[in-house]
């Protein structure tokens, strides 16, 4: 939590920014799906938000912003990350859903990910047919 919060400071005009984040721990071979809680600093829309996300990671190709929340099933043997991002008006939270599949996007995956980038190579190099096992 205290990287996701250096790193959101980092970006946030306002400075530090405090997250509550949540891994689910789910009777799966492979997937994680995480819920992270952040509150804005000033009144915000639900669209507004959609659209900062977009803007954000508009140039990250394995970052997939979803209209619904997320599936496992949906990045199972992918290197994608799957979000959703809902307002919360009543508790003013900003809510985001993540999955993953932990057995490609680990640290296995970062480091062919950051080889690609290191050596000139498009970043999607090697993972866009990844054989499922288990």
């Amino acid at each position: 939590t205290i990287e996701i919060e250096e790193q959101l400071s980092g970006l946030s005009p306002g400075g530090a920014q405090q997250v509550q984040f949540t891994p689910h721990l789910l009777p799966v071979d492979r997937g994680i799906l995480s819920t992270i809680y952040t509150q804005p600093r000033e009144g915000v829309t639900e669209n507004q938000l959609k659209d900062l996300y977009a803007a954000f990671y508009k140039e990250h190709p394995f970052v997939r912003l979803r209209n619904a929340p997320p599936a496992l099933k949906d990045v199972r043997g992918s290197n994608f990350c799957d979000l959703f991002v809902a307002y919360d008006e009543r508790t003013n939270r900003i809510i985001t859903l993540a999955v993953i599949d932990n057995l490609v996007k680990g640290a296995a995956g970062q480091a062919m990910q950051n080889m690609n980038l290191m050596f000139g190579l498009e970043e999607t190099t090697g993972f866009m047919a990844v054989p499922l096992n288990p």
